[in-house]
């Protein structure tokens, strides 16, 4: 459960604000957008095998 503790005097929507920023970092809405469907282990690893070596090349033509 995600608790906001609210100043006396606080703008409303600040509260929201916060609140929406505790709620994205928990990840329910990725979890349950990956759950919709399922997908092999084996995609899973190959769509993170070449996120890797995206982020590598990003990565070597920034020190260049």
């Amino acid at each position: 459960m995600i608790i906001v503790p609210v100043k006396e005097g606080e703008n409303i929507e600040k509260a929201l604000k916060k609140f929406k920023r505790k709620f994205e970092k928990t990840g329910a809405i990725r979890e349950l957008r990956a759950r919709r469907e399922f997908t092999k282990p084996s995609v899973k690893k190959r769509v993170a095998m070449q996120k890797a070596i995206y982020v590598q090349h990003l990565q070597l033509q920034d020190e260049q």
